[in-house]
């Protein structure tokens, strides 16, 4: 089996930190944000219209390719809009894209695997971390997650876990379920982890994508503030 894209993109159990893209002027709060992952040694951050648009994501990405940043950017467009992540990590040269899902059928639809497949093959430099079973996605009844993980490791170069929702602690139990069955396979946590699960966490993942612990509350609206980010990285180094 040929190496995933995603040690490609990184090194080591990467901190990937989140840009809700929110605030009056999300694009200069976006390069804020980006700055104090920088300088707190965060491996990458993903770009995300969680509370902007697809315009505020475009805009985003155009200013942050004039700087030069060390952290991998990727692209997540939700609700799973894999043709708008590829077709502006490809513009803007992003290394990878974040989708909820890429396996599985859901009450709310499924991926429209042909496209997705013309438009990976089209963009192949550019790694994918997706969803098997995510946070807000209810699976149809007589859904399988073994032969759903098995599907999500041959559409993306990483599995993304998660918990029931945006900042919910995600289930040791669960990330253990996914790493049993998807072995090797890159495993990213993708939500709730904070300084107190971490080091758990990464014992058993590949990385993890956080956000609302960098939030005062919890509050995903909020601005990234430095010393969330400083406490956070203190325990992950460890």
């Amino acid at each position: 089996m040929a190496e995933s894209r995603f040690w490609n993109v990184f090194k080591g159990k990467p901190i990937i930190g989140m840009i809700h893209l929110s605030g009056r002027n999300p694009v200069q709060r976006a390069l804020d944000e980006l700055d104090i992952y920088e300088e707190q040694g965060l491996d990458g951050a993903i770009i995300e219209n969680y509370h902007g648009s697809v315009g505020d994501v475009s805009d985003a990405l155009k200013e942050i390719g004039k700087r030069r940043y060390l952290l991998s950017i990727g692209v997540n467009i939700l609700p799973n809009e894999f043709d708008e992540a590829f077709k502006l990590a490809g513009e803007y040269k992003a290394e990878f894209i974040q989708l909820d899902h890429v396996a599985g059928s859901y009450t709310s639809g499924t991926l429209k695997y042909e496209s997705y497949r013309k438009f990976r093959e089209e963009f192949s430099d550019v790694a994918v971390l997706g969803g098997v079973w995510p946070k807000y996605y209810i699976p149809v009844k007589g859904s399988n997650l073994e032969k759903d993980l098995k599907d999500g490791t041959e559409r993306a170069d990483a599995i993304v876990v998660t918990g029931k929702a945006t900042g919910s602690e995600t289930p040791l139990d669960k990330i253990m379920k996914f790493r049993e069955t998807i072995g090797k396979h890159p495993l990213v946590v993708g939500a709730g982890t904070n300084p107190d699960n971490i080091s758990e966490q990464l014992r058993i993942a590949d990385g993890v994508i956080v956000g609302s612990c960098f939030k005062a509350g919890g509050d995903t609206s909020l601005p990234v503030e430095k010393h969330l980010v400083e406490r956070f990285m203190k325990e992950a180094r460890k």
